[in-house]
């Protein structure tokens, strides 16, 4: 029900940084750098600038079970960019990505090194790249293309819209906590569905889609991703669950959600990895 201080537009849009939540003070209504810096490059050609969130943890996961296969020229340093104090604002950061958000990738291998921004772009170059863990079979290569773009797509009702308003907006309201409930929980449902006869998302083969999504619905429904798993239910996505706890289970994915990690026990963290052996025994 809305009541008599309900919210009047003004005629020019201003923002709000003094209420307007955990963010406020990075986000802002303008593109382009706020200050000078230079990024630091590693001796490998991939490198890698980002942060162990969801979508910094689609690109880890990939480049680290490529090197499971054995492949060892997908070799990579990985740098931390901090997006809380505004890295991702640096001269060297929006050099690569105008878009300002991790992560983004440069490729030293081409001449000039080629530049990736956006998540999603950067799992098909370097899957093509790399020929790995994206179909080639017109059929097959559309099916995985699709599920790797539903996440793109679905991922900002989750993040930008349940998570904000669940877990960081300054106050509880229930209007848009209901409206994006309702989606996520359509999300999740269109999730289980799918694996109720299927291993992987696409089938029985591991993908970039399964990269793509496990980060986000995966965490959401083992990990601590806004602390809902109660409020959305989601022991009851039986099919969802047991596709999460396999893909969980995988070495290379162990691996590739600590890099870039600055947060949480010390043994999870790596915040930046430049070889193998940085993870220890």
């Amino acid at each position: 029900m809305e009541d008599n201080n309900s919210y009047v537009p003004p005629r020019v849009w201003s923002p709000d940084t003094a209420t307007g939540g955990r963010f406020a003070s990075i986000n802002r209504p303008v593109a382009g750098p706020t200050h000078d810096r230079v990024l630091p490059t590693g001796k490998h050609p991939l490198q890698l600038y980002s942060l162990a969130t969801p979508n910094g943890v689609k690109v880890t996961v990939l480049l680290e079970e490529l090197l499971a296969l054995g492949r060892s020229d997908a070799e990579y340093d990985a740098w931390p960019i901090n997006i809380l104090e505004g890295e991702q604002f640096g001269s060297g950061f929006v050099a690569i990505n105008p878009n300002s958000k991790i992560p983004a990738l440069l490729d030293h291998s081409t001449s000039p090194p080629t530049r990736l921004f956006e998540s999603g772009a950067i799992l098909v170059y370097l899957a093509e790249k790399f020929a790995a863990f994206l179909p080639t079979a017109a059929s097959a290569r559309a099916e995985c293309l699709s599920w790797l773009f539903w996440q793109m797509g679905s991922a900002p009702y989750l993040g930008g819209g349940f998570g904000h308003f669940y877990a960081y907006a300054p106050e509880k309201w229930e209007y848009p906590i209901n409206r994006f409930t309702m989606e996520v929980k359509r999300q999740l449902d269109v999730l289980d569905r799918n694996l109720a006869d299927r291993r992987y998302l696409c089938g029985d083969d591991y993908t970039i889609a399964d990269m793509a999504v496990w980060p986000w619905y995966g965490g959401l429904v083992l990990e601590t991703l806004y602390d809902a798993q109660e409020f959305l239910d989601v022991g009851s996505y039986a099919h969802l669950n047991r596709w999460a706890r396999d893909i969980q289970a995988r070495p290379a994915v162990q691996r590739g959600r600590r890099v870039n990690r600055i947060w949480g026990p010390e043994e999870e963290q790596l915040p930046e990895r430049h070889a193998a052996s940085d993870f220890g025994g």
